[in-house]
């Protein structure tokens, strides 16, 4: 039963081919490329196995389900231009017995650069497997995840890479495109204040670096600590500034 690979991305030509890489035993993997400027659809062109789709990004949730309708199988490995799976865990997706009442879930590795972080963000387990005529991605356009109520789960034995990060600047970046993102989502639905920003920010900084135990991760753990209070911060008072938007809007 074949398995195509589903990849959304936006400049990923730091680490895209080593994601395509590893992917040469699919013989279907559809990169959706949205605006980008690098050298990605030139990397991703190169690749026999691959589909090289443009279009739009229309928040993370619906963009996967578009790039999804590309796929020539019904079974959707989503991945991300970042991540890079080994030998092992492809071995072992080649093996199963799928079944169209099952999302699969998979071990992922996180890293800053080269260096695994075990503490801040360690492994973590993700919905990544799904049959496309069963079920999708959510309609969120940031912490989208595959829809999976009232299917069964089954966890794979092997793990993958990822790579979120490649310099301090790409934390700056990406946490001002997901606080946009979670703020756009939630205008009218979640309320907010310039208290709840700062208290949600400072927490998460002490949640990552203190409880979880991130100073182990070095200067490493520091960066992702506050990354994490930065991003949480704008999340919230972004929301909060766009509620009041909305708001005077209405005359309210």
């Amino acid at each position: 039963m074949g398995v195509s690979v589903v990849i959304i991305v936006k400049n990923g030509a730091a680490t895209l081919s080593s994601c395509l890489e590893s992917l040469k035993a699919f013989d279907d993997v559809v990169v959706y490329n949205n605006g980008s400027t690098d050298d990605t659809a030139a990397i991703a062109s190169t690749y026999s196995n691959v589909q090289l789709v443009e279009g739009e990004f229309i928040g993370f949730g619906p963009t996967k389900n578009a790039a999804a309708e590309y796929a020539v199988h019904d079974w959707i490995l989503s991945l991300d231009a970042d991540e890079v799976m080994d030998e092992a865990i492809v071995r072992e997706i080649m093996s199963l017995a799928l079944e169209p009442k099952t999302v699969y879930t998979l071990l992922r590795k996180n890293f800053y650069k080269s260096t695994e972080i075990r503490h801040c963000w360690g492994a973590d387990e993700i919905v990544r497997i799904y049959n496309r005529k069963t079920t999708r991605y959510s309609d969120k356009h940031v912490h989208e995840h595959i829809l999976s109520e009232g299917l069964s789960r089954y966890t794979l034995h092997n793990s993958f890479s990822h790579y979120p990060y490649q310099s301090i600047s790409e934390f700056v970046i990406k946490a001002d495109r997901y606080s946009t993102l979670f703020a756009t989502d939630n205008v009218g639905k979640k309320s907010s204040s310039p208290a709840k920003a700062f208290f949600n920010g400072l927490y998460s900084f002490f949640r990552t670096y203190i409880l979880k135990r991130g100073f182990l991760d070095g200067y490493a753990g520091l960066i992702i600590a506050f990354s994490h209070m930065a991003t949480n911060f704008y999340k919230y008072i972004k929301l909060y500034e766009l509620n009041l938007e909305q708001k005077n809007q209405r005359g309210e």
